[in-house]
């Protein structure tokens, strides 16, 4: 039986940018896109703490930009969560720059603090979506012999 072949980034990019819109990816070049897309993307990975019987970490292979594993649809899920929690720390980041410009009064007045306190809510939001998605992928064994997962509780609470 032949290895399925690794996720390339490429798909991780394309999975990242079917669930956001930004008109920024439009203005930049297309190397710019690749290098700020990767940066996102590597910046995601931690945060996927406990992925299932798979090493994303060390079998990176940044040279031809792939993973050294097939991801499945969930691992992707959870993944594009994360990169949406950086894309958004971007845009935090820019709004921030657009503060210091402005004194308290002037930032107010031009609604940047209230589009910061959404972004930030929105990231908010997104960090605990993950969350939510990694306690239902740890919670999940295998499938069992007729095809149905099973609640994997018991395997992952030890006895006190």
């Amino acid at each position: 039986m032949s290895e399925e072949a690794p996720t390339t980034f490429q798909e991780m990019y394309d999975f990242f940018l079917a669930g956001i819109t930004d008109d920024m990816f439009m203005e930049l070049t297309k190397e710019d896109t690749a290098d700020m897309l990767e940066e996102i993307l590597l910046a995601a990975l931690p945060w996927f703490e406990f992925p299932v019987e798979k090493n994303l970490f060390n079998t990176i292979n940044r040279e031809n930009k792939h993973f050294g594993v097939k991801l499945n649809v969930e691992e992707m899920m959870i993944i594009r969560q994360y990169m949406i929690v950086e894309w958004l720390g971007f845009q935090l980041a820019t709004v921030d720059l657009v503060r210091q410009k402005y004194s308290g009064s002037d930032f107010k007045f031009t609604s940047q603090a209230s589009h910061m306190k959404q972004l930030k809510d929105l990231k908010q939001q997104y960090e605990d979506k993950g969350f939510h998605l990694q306690r239902l992928y740890r919670r999940r064994s295998r499938m069992d012999t007729n095809g149905n997962f099973a609640s994997a509780y018991t395997q992952i609470i030890e006895p006190l």
